[in-house]
């Protein structure tokens, strides 16, 4: 994606060089974009390594100053992975002193990063909960569900292992 973000906005910069410099001489008319530039913002990611496509799913819920979190990550291939790491990052701090499970740490009083586990491609999955108390009693937060580190692998579809829910103080779930 970055790639292709830096092919786009290549092609405005040349485009609005050359229009810039038609306007000043007088030119009219649609300005041509250079081959090379419109083969840059196609282009496919390069991949390096070992490949694996990470996804986490699951739901989120907020109630009483309380959050929950179950979360399921899986690896879609076309490689194992011997382990992943996702990180939780909520928008509104968490009380201090709470446990988490064996596999997680904290990384400030907003984040939290867990290990998955082996993520094997035949369906291996790593589960995670997590019941955390909230520094208050918020109407609402973000979580952002991101894969931090995943054993060295690249994955050309981030999306499905990146999200940012919204959660209402409502105790439903809110699915990912």
């Amino acid at each position: 994606m970055r790639g292709i973000r830096k092919g786009v906005l290549g092609v405005a910069l040349v485009a609005t060089v050359v229009m810039g410099a038609g306007a000043s001489a007088g030119a009219v008319g649609p300005v041509p974009v250079p081959a090379a530039a419109t083969e840059a913002a196609t282009a496919p990611v390069p991949v390096v390594g070992a490949e694996a496509d990470v996804a986490h799913h699951g739901h989120v819920s907020l109630w009483d100053g309380r959050i929950g979190v179950w979360l399921v990550s899986e690896n879609l291939g076309p490689s194992d992975l011997s382990q992943a790491t996702v990180r939780l990052a909520f928008s509104v701090p968490m009380a201090g002193g709470q446990e988490l499970p064996p596999a997680c740490l904290w990384s400030s009083d907003r984040v939290v990063s867990c290990r998955t586990g082996e993520l094997r491609v035949t369906g291996g999955i790593g589960e995670l909960g997590l019941d955390l108390r909230t520094a208050g009693r918020p109407d609402e937060l973000t979580v952002d569900i991101t894969t931090a580190w995943r054993d060295g692998a690249s994955d050309r579809h981030p999306g499905n292992d990146r999200h940012r829910v919204l959660v209402l103080a409502t105790g439903d779930p809110y699915v990912f």
